[in-house]
């Protein structure tokens, strides 16, 4: 029993190295590498990003259809703006933006 102890104290660089050559394979081989790892949590902080961004958007347009549907002068304005609508004796004139 004390030679496999004292044998193993022999091989403990043996062992350093194999646990350095595992690091490096996890590291930067594996399919789950911390370059990929990087990536990916990259990419989930965007998505969360416009997650938030088309939520907010959908609190604003749901307050405009709100206002739409219940109000007829929002309804007349943005029929105007929008689709270039007009009363029978009214004019529109386009004015291009420089």
């Amino acid at each position: 029993m004390l030679e496999k102890i004292s044998f193993s104290y022999k091989n403990r660089y043996l062992y350093a190295l194999v646990l350095v050559a595992a690091g490096v394979w996890f590291g930067f081989f594996d399919q789950n590498n911390l370059i990929q790892q990087y990536r990916l949590t990259r990419q989930i902080k965007e998505l969360e990003k416009e997650k938030d961004y088309y939520r907010q958007q959908i609190v604003s347009d749901s307050i405009h259809v709100e206002m739409l549907q219940n109000d007829p002068e929002e309804l007349e304005r943005y029929a105007r703006e929008k689709y270039l609508m007009k009363k029978k004796d009214e004019d529109i004139f386009i004015v291009p933006e420089d």
